[in-house]
């Protein structure tokens, strides 16, 4: 895009509130050089937007166990790496995605790739995951443990030693193992007092039940 006009949304990084990640933006002023406004928090700053050196690639995005397809438009030169966040403008939603692997012209899935070798890039939607979630009782019994999912913002951080409540869950948080596709952790599992790690990030997570001691139907 070299030009945009007033009005037009785009995704770009924020210095104020996300300057590591993409947040949708409203142009303010017409060109090439343009001031925006973050809808997240209403910073307003000037952006120089890129030549029209772009192509488009299919992007494949999990949520919940189902997936499907969408376009979108990506400068030429861009490396895409696992592990990476952009924000998806798609028909089903507006929503927050992370690279798992791209998928070469040429054939097979790798870490990274720049977007003009890139058929395919593959994702997972991490704005609100699903956390899988393995509960024993609060009196330390490991032999009868409960698993479900907890929906929750992907955001949101959950540290060893901490009490959370969702609903009519509550528990103490345990131990968790992270994902791989996730970045700034030094290992797979964590189970120290104030450990964390943000919901998008974690694969399992190990817990204590605090609301009930009931648990003979399980």
């Amino acid at each position: 895009m070299t030009d945009a006009t007033p009005g037009d949304r785009l995704a770009l990084p924020c210095p104020a509130c996300s300057p590591a990640f993409e947040t949708v933006h409203e142009v303010l002023s017409p060109g090439s050089h343009v001031t925006v406004r973050c809808t997240e928090c209403d910073h307003t700053h000037k952006e120089q937007l890129p030549d029209d050196n772009e192509v488009q690639r299919r992007v494949v995005v999990s949520q919940d166990g189902e997936s499907f397809s969408a376009q979108v438009d990506v400068p030429a030169e861009e490396e895409l790496a696992k592990g990476e966040e952009f924000l998806l403008d798609a028909e089903e939603a507006l929503m927050t995605v992370r690279i798992t692997a791209v998928e070469l012209a040429e054939g097979g899935r790798v870490d990274e790739g720049t977007a003009d070798a890139v058929e395919t890039i593959w994702t997972r939607a991490v704005g609100n995951v699903a956390v899988d979630v393995t509960m024993h009782p609060k009196d330390g019994r490991h032999d009868s443990t409960e698993s479900f999912k907890l929906n929750v913002p992907g955001d949101y951080e959950f540290t060893v030693g901490a009490t959370d409540e969702f609903g009519d869950n509550e528990f103490t948080v345990e131990g968790f193992h992270v994902r791989d596709d996730a970045h700034g952790y030094d290992r797979e599992q964590y189970d120290q007092d104030r450990d964390s790690a943000l919901a998008k990030d974690i694969k399992r997570l190990y817990v204590r039940d605090e609301s009930t001691t009931a648990w003979s139907a399980w």
